[in-house]
């Protein structure tokens, strides 16, 4: 358990480069949960207890409306890390957490790490590098849910989705068109006919969950504000 442990975290962007003792000192830490499909790993207002680390599966972090509508901040999977921010500045989760699959997760107690980031400032710096990376993440998609229309939106998922796959133009979606329109601050019909009114126009071309973009600098133009 050990091993595979400091394996995941050297795999994960948090933790990868830390000397292999730092690693072993992680991951002597961690706590090895399974988890089913739909289970909650914590609820928005819980105390922040700990952060977690994505061994398998995916994990949706959400908000709800007063209506009970859900707009979806993050999507983790494999070597990501959630719930490390409130566990820092203190206070509590800001949103809720659930698996979409099965999978497993590796769980670090917020009073053990404190403890092993007073002794470890190599590993407090590379944390704080990659907590100021995730703010300036969220800050772009506040931007995009309130001051792009959903064009907009479509079109910047879909070019920082073709950057994560090394700039294919042919991008495949990890999520359900349904989960997308979510994400997207939308409805999945109006996903729907932005996605046909984006082929009419040779944006893109769709087939199922593969989306292939024919026209890059017509995209990049709508996640900048420009009109479909």
């Amino acid at each position: 358990m050990l091993t595979d442990a400091t394996q995941l975290l050297n795999s994960s962007p948090l933790f990868k480069g830390l000397p292999q003792d730092q690693l072993g000192k992680l991951a002597a830490i961690a706590v090895r949960r399974d988890l089913v499909k739909g289970e909650a790993l914590f609820a928005d207002g819980d105390p922040a207890s700990g952060f977690f680390l994505v061994a398998s599966g995916r994990i949706k972090v959400y908000k709800l409306s007063l209506e009970g509508k859900e707009q979806v901040l993050h999507l983790f999977g494999t070597g990501e890390v959630f719930g490390e921010v409130p566990v820092f500045a203190g206070g509590n989760y800001p949103a809720h957490a659930q698996a979409m699959e099965p999978g497993r997760v590796l769980f670090f107690g917020r009073n053990a790490v404190a403890r092993l980031l007073r002794d470890e400032v190599g590993l407090a710096l590379n944390m704080l590098a990659i907590l100021s990376r995730r703010l300036r993440q969220f800050t772009r998609l506040i931007e995009d849910l309130s001051l792009k229309e959903v064009p907009g939106r479509l079109a910047a998922y879909l070019l920082l989705a073709s950057e994560r796959q090394n700039g294919a133009d042919r991008v495949a979606l990890d999520v359900s068109k349904g989960l997308l329109a979510g994400m997207l601050g939308t409805i999945p019909e109006t996903l729907s006919r932005i996605l046909n009114r984006m082929s009419q126009r040779n944006l893109i071309q769709v087939d199922g969950r593969q989306i292939t973009l024919l026209d890059r600098d017509a995209l990049i133009g709508l996640a900048e504000g420009e009109k479909l």
